[in-house]
């Protein structure tokens, strides 16, 4: 009898519970491991052939697999190699796969884990050296990853940015993509909370399931839960009809509760009882109904806070806040601003049909020092306005914000106040006072004023009940 050869692997870097992790579960796969503590050494030793993976853990200031995996292409080392990081910038992760690597994990590296992603990368072939695939890729995406790109550009959901703040968010919402655990997103009104839930569900295995969307605040608790769970015929006075609710509309797909805060307390039990036993009832059903959906949920409140008001459960809170992410203000991303101003100006001018419409010299400068208080989509649709009142083949600020420059709109001061500024002013009285004129030039109507104001009527509503409650009354 002859022992079955076992393959070999090289693993490069980590810390030392991470290597002997590593090769405790690459052991069980049929593998016989080899320690390499930097670089060159692999390199030396995968030149000599016979290993048939490499997994290297990336450590950006000490072991970048960036570097290390051009050193194989430039020798023409052609092995299976998966990379495995703490932590990676996105232009990292994207570096890395294009440069060959089988697969690109961020922790857990448990033993399922594993053992899936080096099953899956044994699994592929390499009889094309790196080099030749590199180049291939090359040739192929000069045409292709341009024209994906322009494809992209008008996109309804593509998240368009050049913030480094923006693309760590980004990161962490594709590394976990692929897992079922809820979602919690939080961030101000208009930093785009619904985008990146679309973005993790198109990131997941979920992509070609069902992407269901329900605002919380938009509908009394009677109807949510309907909207939410369904109901039977005869459930109730006027249901006439059957009707199937979000959650079994998204059945092995993802669901997205926006505004969940909003959602009333008798409702928010259920939602818990949803999230932990996996099945719904129907309004006026006999049996649970089991479902699979991933539960990702968006707030622009504090909710810790709303759990200390008594008006949030806390057990709810913990179920929702598994994967908890932050979306940044259009103020912490400043990096966007003109760069997401002329995409909504090309996509404004294409729509409208005004071809060769630019912004003058100096908008966009002037919008970067703009306090942007209702964030990505405030400035869309300040670009878009400015479009559409633009006269000739240029975009002023005068038509961008128009009355908010005769009033003396704020910009954000430079450090000795040179744009004209005033270096200190009471916001909370600023605002109340932008949300007053709004409201007078619309005659009272809240929609018109919001879209004024570049804000949602939602917003605008919970401003107003904040005033009346300290007996201010616009």
């Amino acid at each position: 009898m002859f022992e079955k050869v076992r393959k070999k692997a090289l693993i490069l870097g980590g810390s030392v519970k991470d290597r002997m992790d590593l090769q405790s579960i690459l052991d069980d796969l049929g593998f016989d491991s080899t320690m390499a503590p930097e670089g060159q050494l692999a390199i030396s030793m995968l030149s000599k052939g016979g290993f048939g993976l490499c997994v290297v853990f990336h450590e950006e200031k000490t072991l970048d697999a960036v570097e290390f995996l051009q050193q194989l292409h430039d020798q023409g080392i052609d092995v299976r190699v998966v990379v495995l990081a703490s932590e990676a910038t996105a232009e990292d992760a994207e570096m890395i796969m294009e440069l060959g690597a089988m697969d690109f994990r961020l922790p857990p590296w448990n033993a399922d884990v594993m053992a899936f992603v080096i099953k899956r990368a044994m699994a592929t072939s390499t009889a094309k050296t790196r080099a030749a695939v590199i180049q291939k890729e090359k040739e192929n995406n000069k045409e292709s990853l341009s024209e994906e790109r322009q494809r992209q550009k008008f996109d309804k959901y593509c998240i368009l940015t050049k913030s480094p703040v923006m693309e760590k968010v980004l990161a962490q919402a594709r590394s976990v993509s692929k897992s079922r655990a809820t979602v919690l997103i939080q961030g101000e009104s208009g930093t785009g909370k619904e985008l990146l839930a679309r973005f993790i569900h198109k990131e997941s295995d979920r992509a070609s399931r069902p992407f269901v969307a329900l605002n919380c605040a938009a509908l009394p608790e009677t109807l949510l839960e309907s909207e939410l769970f369904g109901h039977e015929k005869g459930a109730f006075s006027g249901a006439i009809t059957k009707k199937i609710g979000k959650f079994e509309l998204a059945d092995k797909g993802t669901i997205l509760l926006d505004e969940i805060t909003e959602m009333a307390l008798p409702l928010q039990a259920k939602l818990l009882r949803v999230l932990q036993e996996g099945e719904i009832d129907r309004l006026g059903g006999y049996s649970p109904i089991p479902i699979d959906v991933r539960v990702i949920a968006t707030t622009n409140r504090d909710v810790l806070a709303a759990v200390r008001a008594g008006k949030f459960r806390e057990d709810l809170y913990f179920r929702l806040n598994v994967i908890p992410l932050k979306v940044p203000s259009l103020r912490e991303r400043k990096e966007d601003i003109a760069f997401l101003a002329e995409h909504f100006r090309q996509h404004f001018v294409n729509e409208y049909g005004k071809n060769g419409l630019k912004f003058a010299k100096g908008v966009l400068e002037g919008l970067e020092q703009r306090k942007w208080s209702g964030n990505v989509r405030e400035l869309k649709n300040i670009v878009e306005r400015g479009v559409l009142l633009a006269q000739g083949d240029e975009i002023t600020l005068q038509d961008l914000l128009g009355d908010e420059l005769e009033q003396g709109a704020i910009f954000s001061a430079g450090p000795d106040g040179q744009d004209g500024s005033p270096e200190t002013f009471n916001l909370g009285e600023m605002e109340k006072e932008m949300i007053k004129r709004a409201l007078s030039k619309t005659k009272g109507n809240r929609t018109h004023a919001a879209k004024l104001l570049g804000i949602s009527v939602r917003t605008l509503r919970n401003k107003l009940a904040e005033y009346r409650s300290c007996g201010l009354v616009l």
